[in-house]
């Protein structure tokens, strides 16, 4: 589904029918929509909301994703009929406050990490918002991010409940062979077998014994670390992991904007 189909799901979804107010009104004519934001951050995705404005017949403006904005910045700005400003405004501003807010708070991540480990990568989960997921992932690269894996399609995981069924003997793959291990032993067992290992909810305490040791056995192991990581405790886990994997820039608080509509 391309991202014109996604905007068009959105909008059905919220006035599938009739706009009663605005019919009610006997809203007719020309306007100007403009969405501003009443805080700083990053754009992201503005792009792909324009391109769907403009099939509706509205002429648009942005801000571009990756871009930083400050408080009363108009992210986008839309002319053409009243009628279809009233439709798409919330759908638009709501949008926007959640794909802006996830690329602030991934560059804050990014910038807060990298103080200690200039090489760290900050990378997301698949654990998008249905229906979100190319946006999301846009918005976390825009904001300095990378993508841990997009799909089950494109990567290799082997999660700890696959460890419950399937005893992985040689992993042979052109991908690269990443593994979570339910033990610091079975991190220890498997790390000359692999290309990564995600250490998953291993305290700071453990990591800190056991990442030496991994790189002391396969020194061109990837460490990758997961669980409750947050821009309160990721200086310390960018210490010890080339790889920091959260789904917390996904659940960002959405940033406050507020949109504009006037007559021209």
């Amino acid at each position: 589904m391309n991202s014109i189909r996604l905007f068009e799901l959105y909008l059905w979804e919220d006035c599938p029918y009739f706009d009663e107010t605005v019919e009610l009104l006997g809203v007719r004519g020309l306007g100007r929509m403009s969405i501003v934001s009443r805080e700083p951050g990053i754009a992201a995705c503005t792009e792909e909301l324009s391109d769907f404005l403009s099939t509706l017949g509205l002429k648009t403006g942005f801000v571009p994703s990756g871009e930083r904005f400050d408080t009363g910045s108009a992210l986008l700005w839309a002319e053409g009929d009243l009628r279809t400003l009233f439709k798409v405004w919330r759908v638009s501003q709501t949008f926007l406050s959640i794909t802006c807010a996830i690329a602030t708070e991934t560059g804050k991540l990014v910038e807060l990490a990298r103080k200690v480990n200039p090489d760290v990568i900050i990378a997301t989960t698949r654990k998008t918002h249905p229906g979100m997921r190319y946006f999301e992932l846009k918005a976390v690269r825009v904001g300095g991010g990378d993508v841990h894996r997009n799909s089950l399609s494109d990567s290799v995981l082997i999660t700890q409940n696959h460890l419950q069924v399937a005893r992985p003997g040689k992993l042979m793959s052109l991908r690269k062979v990443e593994l979570e291990p339910r033990t610091a032993e079975e991190a220890l067992e498997y790390a000359r077998k692999v290309d990564v290992l995600l250490l998953d909810h291993f305290s700071l305490e453990e990591l800190g014994e056991l990442v030496p040791r991994l790189r002391s056995i396969n020194p061109s192991l990837e460490i990758a670390v997961a669980g409750n990581i947050n821009a309160g405790n990721i200086a310390d886990y960018a210490k010890l992991a080339d790889i920091i994997v959260t789904s917390s820039p996904y659940y960002a608080v959405p940033l406050d904007l507020t949109t504009r509509i006037e007559r021209l």
